[in-house]
């Protein structure tokens, strides 16, 4: 347990990021998801207004540093190829 007074303080900030990292984490999950299940039942339409709504959220975790912008960058042109080819 921290003891210091900046200790315990920063112990609460570190706590406070862990919770929204991981929230942010969930969002763009969640999204990528939804165009995944959208591409598997053969829904373009779908699937291209859930990739829609899926790269600003991958793109925001990226500014925010919760995923490296190459991964970002790979799962984004790995899901529009997916739309693409169906």
């Amino acid at each position: 347990m921290a003891n210091s007074l900046s200790a315990r303080k920063r112990a609460r900030q570190s706590e406070r990021n862990r919770r929204q990292n991981a929230s942010q984490r969930s969002h763009v999950r969640t999204a990528i998801k939804q165009v995944q299940r959208a591409i598997d039942a053969g829904d373009k339409a779908a699937a291209e207004a859930a990739f829609k709504a899926a790269v600003p959220a991958i793109d925001r975790s990226v500014v925010k540093g919760i995923m490296p912008k190459n991964t970002a960058a790979r799962q984004k042109s790995r899901l529009n190829d997916h739309i693409r080819n169906m």
